[in-house]
């Protein structure tokens, strides 16, 4: 078994590999690819009032889905055309993780096994032919726990794959769900981090127009399923856990204050052992925020160490510039901005300092 025991991030990054410019290996943690031999699989078993994604999208937001859906497909499925938008955008390497519609939750979990096996082995193949551009993320059945361990070892030691990304709930259950504890223990004891990404809010109903199932419905789900982890004492339990969350870590990082003032006023709030801010000094975050007084407001409280660049590749919702968005921040040290550019992915996922 393959266990990743690059550890936290180190404080300095003096051993880091510098190119001829003086930067850092860039890296991207968070783009996604779609495997479309897994959509065909599960298409036939689709029940679109089991995907909140689908479910609270109205006619205008979803006919606009699939006109993005034509113009990025050969980015969210083409090793070629990935590699051209990385050389545009400044990126030395990519992350890959399954675009999330395909997570398959709701799926039997032979079908959920089958189709995570063709995603894994998609991603691990473009990490094959490119090594030294692109590392992976697997996708799991998570709704079968026992085959989720199997695949996630499976992923890890034969495909070579670094982590894992899962969504905020499955199938309307939440992460903290005993059934799932072995999930989180094997990717403890291995070593792995989990990318945290949601899909749409699982309640959102009042979120179907103007696309904000996806712009407030997707920061709102990452912040109820931290919360969850946090408060049903998942974070306790595991205290070598390594979880990025995608978005900026959504609405939960900005506003932690209530969640302390409720632990210390209710005793219904005290499922964990410390306030929550506590666990969230733990967790990392992607820099998909849009907004650089947000960034610089998560590299005061939590650190720059805390910090990874990503884009949300290839949807219309990523960062078209995350190289000059990271810069740009006010008040960041160039030690700040080479670890959250591609230092802290390094250290975290282990990956070749050797730059291209």
């Amino acid at each position: 078994m393959t266990i990743y025991r690059c550890g936290a991030v180190p404080d300095r990054f003096d051993t880091m590999v510098r190119d001829g410019r003086g930067r850092h290996h860039i890296v991207d943690i968070h783009a996604h690819m779609g495997v479309p031999a897994a959509a065909a699989l599960a298409q036939p078993h689709f029940d679109p009032s089991r995907d909140p994604n689908a479910r609270y999208t109205s006619p205008a937001s979803q006919a606009v889905n699939r006109r993005m859906a034509e113009t990025i497909r050969p980015a969210l499925t083409t090793v070629e055309a990935k590699l051209a938008d990385m050389d545009r955008m400044g990126i030395d390497m990519q992350v890959l993780s399954p675009a999330p519609p395909q997570y398959y939750y709701w799926a039997d979990p032979e079908l959920g096994l089958a189709t995570s096996r063709l995603i894994n082995e998609a991603i691990a193949d473009a990490v094959a032919r490119h090594p030294d551009r692109f590392a992976g993320f697997a996708t799991l059945p998570i709704q079968a726990p026992e085959l989720a361990v199997r695949e996630m070892r499976r992923a890890v030691d034969e495909l070579g794959l670094k982590g894992v990304e899962i969504s905020t709930n499955v199938d309307g259950r939440e992460l903290s769900d005993p059934a799932f504890a072995p999930v989180f223990a094997a990717a403890e004891d291995m070593g792995l981090v989990v990318f945290l990404h949601p899909l749409g809010f699982s309640h959102g109903e009042r979120l179907a127009t103007h696309y904000l199932n996806n712009i407030v419905g997707n920061p709102l789900e990452s912040t109820v399923a931290v919360s969850h982890l946090i408060f049903g004492g998942v974070l306790d339990r595991h205290p070598g856990l390594k979880i990025c969350v995608a978005h900026g870590g959504g609405y939960l990082p900005a506003y932690s204050g209530r969640m302390d003032h409720a632990f210390h006023a209710r005793d219904d709030c005290r499922g964990c052992h410390h306030p929550p801010s506590h666990y969230l000094r733990r967790l990392y975050f992607d820099t998909v925020l849009f907004d650089r007084t947000q960034l610089r407001h998560l590299v005061e409280v939590y650190g720059a160490d805390h910090l990874l660049m990503g884009t949300d590749h290839p949807f219309d919702m990523g960062e078209s510039d995350p190289v000059g968005f990271v810069r740009g921040t006010p008040g960041l040290s160039e030690r700040d901005v080479d670890a959250i550019l591609g230092g802290n992915a390094t250290d975290l996922l282990c990956l070749d300092r050797t730059l291209r």
